[in-house]
């Protein structure tokens, strides 16, 4: 199970953006995740008439890794870590460690 998943709002922890809050928008792999707004770069796009894509220097969202984020609780207004609980009726979910309640994705 993740414990950041798509849709979580995420603030990040090390690098150029540290501090930045941004929405998780995308799973790009185990461990790489694309957070709206965060680690933009600029990139040097050929054209392709093909397509009908004109060149130039564009801006491009990036992945970032997610050990360099966490998961923000709005509660506290500061980042939090993600515990999975068992519930009695088997199922898993996941809460807050400061205070031990349940995520919500919005």
């Amino acid at each position: 199970m993740n414990k950041i998943r798509k849709g979580d709002e995420v603030i990040v922890l090390a690098g150029r953006d540290k501090g930045k809050r941004g929405k998780v928008s995308l799973r790009k792999d185990d461990s790489h995740l694309i957070v709206d707004g965060i680690n933009m770069v600029k990139k040097h796009v050929k054209p392709n008439p093909m397509k009908g894509e004109t060149g130039g220097i564009v801006q491009k969202t990036m992945p970032i890794h997610q050990s360099n984020v966490a998961i923000f609780n709005g509660a506290t207004g500061k980042a939090d870590r993600v515990a999975i609980k068992l519930l009695a009726d088997g199922k898993r979910v996941r809460v807050y460690k400061s205070s031990g309640e349940e995520i919500k994705v919005a």
